[in-house]
């Protein structure tokens, strides 16, 4: 019998090398290492022999090794730059990464995924990333409106893709068919001969939102925006106000403010806008724990939702499903656009042509948060 605490007293088993695959095999070490990386110098028999000797073992070749022989590491890189108490709540980056995995995975490439405090951090590591051969390329999330990530990827020959696209993005014709978007000529952030981008049109998507609002009679509306300096939240933005000119709305009734995305900002930032003089009929978040904790502000103040006040979510979720009443929100596929993101990156670095691809628009989808304002 085994003794309490033997096996875990045990040395980890040995990893098979290339010496213990040319003894099995019965040819040299130089051989083996010809038939694993598909060089020429040993006949079809031979490599044949080496490749089920190698399976039997189940060796791997080293990621460390790969890159300093010039092979492909194997992993591509993600990072976020964002305030880490954020993260946690927040359903967007699980689905985008959830999509991604699935394609990466496929492939058996690996996801290295890291979270930093800042933007200068996320840069530094791009530069340990490269000089450590540690990835083959990026995804990059979070594109800002004043960007030096592009110029310094360029710059150090590491490809990668953007994912979110640029603060003001080129034009791009959609497709007849949702899952095929539809390309365009390079934007200003992916003009860079390593670059793609992959982006959703956050203008399009905010101007549906106020279709549907100013189409039930609101005239005050606020959005609690994200994290200021960011492309997707100066393209919301810049959305709303064109909106509400084209309508011929008061600004200082329709307008933005920036939080970080988490349900404390999103909440404090409803109770500031709900003590005001003329507070907004309606309130649009840009995820969706903001969302609920506006909600439950406005529950905890006896104000009615949808009777005194709307409420949208930019993002669904289950969060919006279950709450009461059930809050309407824009619905789209971020798992597909992960997977997207993750397939432009691969046809990259498999050669193909750089783009800029637009991801599908999402649709709004009406519950029980939005009604008709008070005296209308």
């Amino acid at each position: 019998m085994t003794a309490p605490g033997e096996a875990a007293r045990r040395k980890p088993a040995r990893r098979p090398t290339i010496k213990d695959i040319a003894r099995r095999a019965g040819v040299s070490e130089s051989a083996v290492s010809f038939a694993l990386n598909d060089r020429p110098g040993v006949s079809r028999d031979t490599r044949a022999r080496v490749r089920r000797v190698a399976e039997e073992l189940g060796w791997q070749a080293n990621s460390a090794a790969r890159a300093l022989s010039g092979e492909r590491a194997g992993a591509m890189g993600l990072v976020l730059a964002r305030p880490a108490q954020t993260l946690g709540v927040e359903s967007f980056f699980l689905q985008l990464v959830s999509g991604i995995q699935e394609v990466l995975s496929a492939r058996q490439i690996a996801l290295l995924f890291q979270v930093v405090e800042d933007l200068d951090t996320e840069c530094a590591l791009y530069r340990r990333w490269w000089a450590e051969r540690r990835v083959d390329g990026v995804l990059v999330v979070d594109p800002r409106t004043a960007d030096p990530r592009p110029e310094l990827l360029a710059a150090l020959g590491l490809p990668a893709v953007v994912v979110g696209g640029p603060a003001t993005p080129g034009p791009a014709t959609p497709g007849p068919d949702p899952s095929e978007p539809a390309t365009a000529e390079p934007s200003a952030a992916s003009a860079h001969p390593l670059l793609s981008t992959v982006w959703a049109d956050d203008a399009k998507a905010m101007a549906r939102i106020l279709d549907h609002l100013y189409g039930l009679g609101h005239r005050r509306i606020v959005h609690i925006a994200g994290l200021p300096g960011l492309a997707h939240t100066a393209r919301r933005i810049q959305s709303l106000r064109t909106e509400a000119d084209r309508r011929g709305l008061d600004r200082r009734q329709v307008h933005s403010v920036t939080t970080d995305y988490s349900d404390a900002e999103g909440a404090e930032a409803t109770r500031r806008l709900l003590d005001a003089a003329r507070p907004p009929t309606a309130i649009v978040y840009d995820n969706d724990v903001m969302a609920v904790a506006g909600a439950s502000v406005a529950a905890g103040r006896g104000i009615p939702v949808p009777g005194a006040l709307s409420i949208v979510a930019w993002d669904d979720s289950a969060l919006c499903r279950v709450t009461h009443p059930r809050l309407t929100a824009l619905v789209r596929d971020t798992p597909g656009f992960g997977r997207l993101a993750a397939q432009e990156l691969l046809a990259v670095l498999d050669g193909g042509p750089l783009r800029t691809v637009q991801g599908e628009l999402p649709h709004l989808e009406a519950r029980e948060s939005t009604g008709t304002p008070p005296h209308r």
